[in-house]
């Protein structure tokens, strides 16, 4: 018979020391939360009948995975991202606040404080030899009218599935633009069709993965945080249409409603050759609170005031 000792009052009380909640200093918000990892934790040893080797073996992960910087990209991999933005849906659908773009996963790779632009930007600094790409839609709100000095910050990646400041070759904020909409809610934007990427064969997330028997590989997409006065901040990205991970995202990012088709062209935009047209247009809640207002508060890279 399996010895389990994790609900005992001992045990409990060992738990409730532990955790801090037997003394008046600390954060008693972070005191119920270790308590219940503590418990869940004794919970699933149990439970599992996990062994001291594998026990020991999942320590040694966690602190590779910190090593590496890869928690962020665990975290969407294993759905655990792609659940919260789930149960923000249920919040939403019980509070009745419907419509508007749908929202998806922000990922682990945005950088704050990209140059501000009005109307239209240049994304990409010339150096990738990719097929040139013209963004371009409107930002709305759910009546269908334009939103005038919305803010569209984007970012993707490169031509090799790799983003600026992660990827010390290419120059600070290639790729990531922020661009004020005009008056018709507009927003335009020339850059150069993205890669999906993969995870780091060499890393613990993807590790993992091959333990799970999933591949670790992304669509091409482009992220979007969408902002304007008197409206709901809106995180999401878009897939690009064609790719064949468009609907086998290991990070559960692509949606209904969040796919970019892509059109391609000759000789257009001033470009000779081949170059792809996206149109995309965002929809956003009126907000109910200055907090609806603001994007996450979530440690991301470069944090700058304001921007």
């Amino acid at each position: 018979m399996t010895v389990k000792i994790s609900r005992t009052a001992e045990i409990q009380t060992f738990f409730e020391e532990a955790a801090g909640l037997r003394n008046e200093q600390g954060n008693p918000r972070l005191k119920q939360i270790v308590l219940r990892i503590l418990q869940d934790t004794a919970r699933l040893v149990e439970d599992l009948e996990i062994t001291d080797d594998e026990f020991w073996t999942a320590v040694d992960y966690l602190n590779r995975l910190g090593n590496r910087g890869e928690a962020g990209l665990l975290v969407a991999g294993l759905g655990i991202e792609h659940f919260l933005d789930l149960l923000s849906d249920a919040r939403d659908a019980e509070a009745g606040r419907t419509g508007g773009t749908p929202r998806t996963i922000e990922g682990p790779l945005y950088v704050a404080g990209a140059p501000l632009s009005e109307g239209e930007a240049r994304m990409d600094d010339g150096s990738d030899a990719g097929i040139p790409m013209f963004l371009a839609g409107r930002v709305l709100d759910l009546r269908g009218q334009p939103i005038a000095g919305a803010t569209v910050d984007m970012w993707h990646a490169n031509t090799k599935g790799l983003y600026s400041y992660f990827d010390p070759s290419q120059a600070e904020y290639n790729l990531r633009r922020r661009i004020r909409t005009d008056a018709e809610g507009r927003y335009r934007a020339r850059s150069i069709v993205p890669s999906g990427y993969g995870c780091p064969a060499d890393g613990p997330t993807q590790q993992c993965l091959d333990q799970l028997g999933r591949h670790g590989q992304r669509p091409a997409h482009i992220h979007f945080f969408i902002s304007a006065p008197g409206h709901r901040h809106l995180t999401t990205q878009i897939n690009l249409a064609g790719d064949r991970y468009l609907w086998d995202d290991f990070a559960y990012a692509t949606r209904d409603g969040l796919i970019g088709e892509v059109n391609f062209v000759e000789n257009a935009h001033g470009i000779a050759g081949r170059c792809a047209e996206v149109v995309f247009d965002f929809q956003l809640q009126p907000a109910s609170e200055a907090t609806d207002e603001r994007r996450s508060q979530r440690p991301r890279a470069l944090q700058v005031q304001g921007a």
